[in-house]
């Protein structure tokens, strides 16, 4: 497979191809925005997955007939790479026109098998992916409290501010909040989210956590960097037992990016995590 460099693809003007092309697909080292917060892929303080739910999925069988699905791609975050978003839908969208097998079910396991392929290649790791043709009852992070700022807080940064964070000791801290936003590292777009906190042993104090998350709305990272960014603070200042960050990204381009990362493997959320289960979609998703 030949790999594109990453400006090739973001940020211009790209022809939508009419059929399966995968020379489209772009990678991204994770190391280049690890190495700036003291990460290592070597020694990494997390385990944890990059969940993709792509919503436009459709090709033809062999006669012609369009078949429409929702997709399921799963990665661990141990990858050497992640897969550029703009090229996974450019990518994706090679498959319209393309007849990939002679039953719907036919056409269904080629597309499988064939984006597994692709993106292992790719990114260099395993990769899970999955079709779906409907929605099961399941829905992700459902025990987590949502949180809003009291209205006399006042926000004054908006570039990452880790100073901001306050610790005391405590129990189980558990938080959610759709206060997200960064934007693009290439194209400055904005991306917001609802992001996902558990941490035992301390608790961080409200008020300075909106800050921080307020924090990251002039910050140029791509999803997946968010997230490690914002477990790496947590646990390096604050020094919990256990910790969990995730977050569920805005729904752009037909695809929306869900990374989570975690200390310990009971702490991610099987309901998100699982390629055979799809789970009812947050508002925003």
């Amino acid at each position: 497979m030949t790999i594109r460099k990453i400006d090739s693809v973001l940020g211009k003007k790209v022809e939508y191809k009419k059929q399966y092309d995968p020379s489209i697909l772009v990678r991204e080292a994770r190391s280049r925005n690890r190495l700036k917060y003291d990460l290592h892929d070597k020694s990494l303080p997390f385990m944890g997955y990059d969940i993709w739910h792509c919503y436009e999925v459709n090709f033809l069988t062999n006669n012609n007939c369009p078949i429409n699905r929702i997709g399921k791609l799963k990665y661990s975050c141990s990858s050497k790479y992640i897969v550029e978003s703009k090229s996974l839908k450019l990518y994706l969208n090679s498959f319209n026109m393309t007849q990939c097998g002679k039953t719907s079910m036919d056409a269904e396991i080629h597309i499988e098998k064939t984006i597994i392929r692709d993106l292992s290649e790719l990114i260099q790791c395993s990769v899970e992916f999955r079709l779906f043709d409907d929605w099961n009852t399941l829905r992700p992070y459902e025990n987590y409290p949502f949180f809003a700022p009291g209205k006399s807080l006042k926000f004054s940064k908006f570039k990452e501010s880790p100073e901001l964070l306050s610790f005391y000791p405590g129990g189980s801290f558990i938080f959610s909040s759709d206060l997200l936003r960064s934007n693009c590292k290439v194209t400055k777009q904005q991306d917001v989210g609802d992001i996902f906190i558990y941490m035992e042993k301390v608790q961080v104090e409200l008020s300075s956590l909106f800050q921080y998350i307020v924090s990251f709305r002039n910050e140029n990272h791509f999803h997946e960097e968010v997230v490690e960014m914002i477990y790496k603070r947590l646990w390096s200042l604050g020094n919990p037992a256990k910790l969990m960050v995730g977050a569920i990204y805005t729904r752009r381009g037909g695809i929306d990016i869900c990374p989570c990362r975690a200390s310990h493997e009971e702490l991610l959320d099987e309901c998100l995590i699982d390629t055979n289960l799809l789970t009812n979609k947050l508002a925003r998703q």
